[in-house]
């Protein structure tokens, strides 16, 4: 199997971290979250209910397609919002062959999973601008999309699959 780059995409509250560390087990290859990757700046300007701007994304977007390119010689899996077109092409600047998989789902079983996670950084309150910034994976981007009302374990599995079938 080829070095895997793996980005698992979406919105808060869609299972990123979630099923990216089951994504990177299953393949044998390290897990980044790149909420882990944000300066302090970006982490403290969401905490107080402000979206991002594009300036603000695009040093912490090339950190990780960074991240996906050298954590591993083996390959990595990075959750990662990945929002439009314009943050994947900047992801793939740097890790040219990542893969990415979209975790989809309604606003709110997002919402219910965002109001669970006591102590995280985003609030609810972001997320219909999150909503509204995402573009879709398009047809000719190298990637797929899952439905996050299906287990964390069944999404896993058809990405790690997607993977293999790359290989």
């Amino acid at each position: 199997m080829r070095r895997p780059q793996v980005v698992v995409m979406g919105v808060s509250g869609s299972g990123k971290s979630t099923v990216g560390e089951q994504v990177a087990e299953l393949l044998g290859v390290p897990f980044v979250d790149g909420d882990a990757l944000h300066p302090a700046a970006n982490v403290a300007k969401m905490a107080s209910g402000v979206p991002l701007t594009d300036d603000d994304r695009i040093p912490w977007l090339r950190a990780v397609g960074r991240a996906l390119a050298e954590t591993s010689p083996e390959g990595a899996v990075v959750a990662c919002s990945a929002l439009k077109r314009s943050y994947r092409d900047l992801i793939r600047s740097e890790a040219p062959d990542a893969l990415f998989a979209e975790l989809d789902g309604g606003r709110a079983l997002l919402a219910d999973r965002m109001a669970a996670r006591p102590g995280h950084f985003m609030p609810v309150s972001l997320l219909d601008s999150q909503l509204a910034t995402l573009e879709p994976l398009r047809p000719e981007e190298h990637g797929l999309r899952l439905d996050v009302s299906r287990p964390p374990a069944e999404l896993a599995d058809a990405i790690a699959a997607a993977v293999r079938a790359t290989a």
